[in-house]
């Protein structure tokens, strides 16, 4: 039998060398295909994705510009509504000075020099001008005598027996005047309400 030569089994130059190496080879070139198709996707479907990232980072940006602007806004009307009531306050302040001055020379004065009737005839005219300015402003009186109670601007803190069925629920009695200023109840009246027992 004729020996044959190590070379003629040997595979040809370039070709893989094992069976290993040969799977290797076809594993390469099957990525070389595959990275080939998904460039080739890639090239397709990039520019719908490239459009979308677009107009995400646009509404991200209105979105972030908007929530600047409204922060802005929020603490603009904030800074106006505290000037806006502290100037409301010093102009109150300024009309009660004239009141002021008024009440300062009546608690300052010689009691011995000036007569108790003189002293009361001041205060209540300081009285006067403090309500005028008060009233001017918008705060109004709450005296309720003989009115049907309510409860929403009266503060019963006691009864007293009324005389006929028409006087029941009537306040009797005002122990101390109530304040509305500006529509907003700031004290109710208390007052002594009537009861009929029939």
């Amino acid at each position: 039998m004729k020996r044959r030569d190590k070379s003629e089994f040997d595979p040809p130059e370039g070709a893989p060398q094992s069976e290993d190496a040969f799977a290797r080879g076809a594993g390469s070139a099957a990525d070389e295909f595959e990275a080939e198709e998904t460039a080739d996707t890639n090239s397709t479907i990039s520019p719908p994705f490239a459009d979308l990232e677009r107009r995400l980072s646009d509404q991200e940006d209105k979105y972030l510009r908007l929530a600047a602007e409204y922060d802005n806004y929020r603490k603009r009307t904030a800074r106006e509504r505290a000037e806006l009531t502290s100037r409301a306050q010093a102009e109150l302040v300024k009309q009660l000075v004239d009141a002021l001055d008024d009440l300062a020379r009546f608690a300052h004065v010689d009691p011995a020099a000036v007569d108790a009737a003189t002293i009361v005839q001041g205060v209540d005219m300081v009285e006067k001008k403090f309500l005028k300015t008060l009233s001017a402003a918008g705060l109004e009186i709450i005296d309720p005598v003989n009115q049907t109670f309510d409860p929403t601007l009266h503060e019963a803190v006691a009864t007293e027996p009324a005389l006929s069925p028409e006087d029941d629920h009537v306040v009797a009695r005002v122990f101390q005047v109530g304040y509305v200023f500006s529509g907003q109840l700031l004290r109710p009246a208390r007052v002594v309400v009537k009861q009929w027992n029939g």
